[in-house]
């Protein structure tokens, strides 16, 4: 397996996506992983070591559902300071007026999806970043002995430290080749967190995952052969009929048990419409009504040039009120809870004094 760098310079077993929707939310209430991420960040601590459930600049969660904050994130990049709902609306029309004219490169008051396309390879490349430089920091955390290679056990220990056990006991429980006494969850988890272990070591195969390594296991999208994987555990999941590819019915199937209310038909709804437009317009390249193997590893790229341009074009069409083509000051002011997850108001009369 070739490891896969950030620009410039250089999945997942269904249980454990099963766990990281009991992490982080009830199944029973919405669809899973549809949490934004302001509800992610304060659940990154407790399972830092654990492969992450959201990556940025993604468009499906490890699960197979939507990436719903996607557009934020390649719009805003790290830059999402000054956007909270309490932010003083003047300085975040001020601050999404900036960021206006670094997409706007030719600075003709207008960004052409060209200009958006290079944008989000740019706010892609500032995720890759981040993701290494976390990765680089768990990768410590589990190397106690600074060798720069962690093995299975070392990881197994400090997995199990995470979620409540003794770390010495455990330590010497496997040491001497004893039983652990987890419970059959926790084990579950284990087992399939060491196929996803063996998937990023690269050959020949030693159990012992370097730093780049430990990058593949924690975010596949650094890694072609995670990725790969990634998505045919994503065909696996979605595919009802097992030819291993998926049509429109099935990738749009709602999660079981999430019609439970009057309520919860609007979240069903927009579910459905959601992905339907996604797998309409973005993941069925040829328009053909099925999505190949090879047609959602394009999509799921993050550094995929072509799906980037084809998201700029979505994204300008979001918000091209006057059906120019192009993205202007006003209609990304109106549109501003759809570039930053926050609502701006008097985006018309305003425009003039922020840009």
């Amino acid at each position: 397996m070739t490891s896969r760098q950030a620009p410039h310079c250089g999945l997942a077993p269904r249980c454990l996506w099963l766990l990281g929707a009991v992490l982080l939310m009830d199944a029973s209430a919405r669809p899973a992983n549809h949490s934004s991420a302001r509800e992610r960040v304060g659940n990154r601590e407790e399972n830092e070591i654990l492969p992450p459930d959201h990556l940025n600049g993604v468009k499906l969660e490890m699960d197979g559902h939507l990436n719903k904050d996607f557009h934020q994130e390649v719009f805003l990049g790290k830059d999402t300071d000054g956007f909270e709902e309490d932010a003083e609306p003047r300085r975040s029309r001020r601050k999404l007026m900036v960021i206006f004219s670094k997409v706007d490169l030719n600075t003709d008051r207008r960004i052409s999806a060209k200009e958006m396309q290079r944008w989000i390879m740019e706010k892609t490349a500032e995720h890759f970043q981040e993701a290494i430089a976390e990765s680089r920091a768990h990768f410590r955390a589990v190397d106690p002995d600074g060798d720069g290679r962690v093995s299975w056990d070392e990881y197994k220990v400090k997995f199990l430290a995470s979620k409540g056990h003794d770390e010495r006991e455990v330590a010497d429980k496997i040491k001497n080749k004893w039983d652990l006494n987890v419970d059959e969850e926790t084990q579950e988890v284990l087992e399939n967190l060491k196929d996803r272990w063996y998937q990023a070591d690269n050959p020949p195969p030693d159990l012992l995952l370097t730093e780049s390594e430990f990058l593949s296991f924690l975010h596949p999208e650094h890694s072609r052969g995670m990725l790969q994987f990634m998505v045919k555990e994503i065909i696996r999941d979605l595919d009802q009929d097992g030819d291993k590819q998926l049509s429109l019915s099935e990738f749009i199937s709602l999660p079981v048990g999430t019609v439970e209310n009057p309520q919860g038909q609007d979240v069903d709804d927009g579910w459905v419409r959601d992905r339907k437009r996604e797998f309409e317009e973005l993941i069925d390249a040829n328009h053909d009504g099925i999505v190949t193997v090879a047609e959602l590893e394009d999509y799921m790229d993050p550094m995929n040039e072509f799906s980037a341009l084809n998201e700029a074009k979505q994204m300008i069409a979001i918000a091209d009120e006057n059906q120019n083509h192009y993205l202007e000051p006003e209609e990304v002011l109106k549109y501003s809870e759809f570039f930053t997850g926050s609502k701006l108001v008097d985006y018309a009369r305003s425009v003039h004094e922020e840009f």
